[in-house]
């Protein structure tokens, strides 16, 4: 027991799982795992009414739900203690790493699940490769403009991408308009979702305490 007036505990003496559930609630990773969820629900819907054949539209609306649930990534970056979390220690850009990754791979895992059965234009090649690069996307914006903001960037690039697809372009940074197979596409996605992975780790969202 702790006496009145006494110093809370420090976060760096709880133990390590009690820490990763604190870090993980503090951030609303359940909330925004239920999200992702009905991202893949809403994405079964999408193709079972745009099937295969359905032109730029069977590209274009898969994206929105990839774009959607980077931008869930993103949001879930945001810290609600601000600077003064920063000072919690070593394992705080562990912490922000594993949780950026962790999701990255759950939103993988549930939208490849809610297309399972249905025709999904590119497969889960490109999946993988345009949910990344728009994760780095996500976390790129929550570093600069904050996690509350965050959604802007994937949004703002898949608008670039719907009109790549229609367009035919054919430069690799704009990768949703590639074919899976194209290297040069997936090292850029690649190369975003890397970087941004290094900045939210070492800095993270771009919030403050009164945010």
């Amino acid at each position: 027991m702790t006496t009145a007036g006494a110093a809370p505990r420090p976060l760096l003496a709880l133990p390590p799982g009690r820490l990763i559930r604190l870090h993980l609630a503090s951030r609303g990773v359940p909330a925004g795992l239920a999200v992702l969820v009905g991202c893949a629900v809403v994405l079964r819907i999408m193709l079972h009414w745009t099937p295969a054949g359905s032109g730029a539209a069977a590209r274009q609306l898969p994206l929105l739900i990839e774009a959607a649930a980077a931008a869930v990534i993103g949001v879930v970056s945001r810290s609600p203690f601000g600077e003064p979390e920063r000072a919690t220690g070593r394992w705080l850009p562990l912490l922000r790493l594993g949780t950026a990754g962790a999701l990255t791979a759950v939103a993988f895992g549930v939208l490849a699940a809610g297309s399972a059965g249905a025709h999904l234009d590119y497969g889960y090649l490109a999946l993988l490769r345009d949910l990344a690069g728009m994760t780095g996307i996500a976390l790129l914006a929550a570093a600069l403009a904050g996690g509350g903001l965050s959604w802007v960037g994937p949004l703002a690039f898949w608008m670039v991408a719907a009109y790549a697809v229609c367009a035919a372009w054919t430069t690799p940074w704009v990768w949703p308009g590639r074919p899976p197979q194209d290297r040069g596409a997936a090292l850029c996605a690649a190369l975003v979702f890397a970087a941004a992975a290094v900045v939210i780790t070492v800095r993270g969202a771009r919030d403050s305490a009164h945010e």
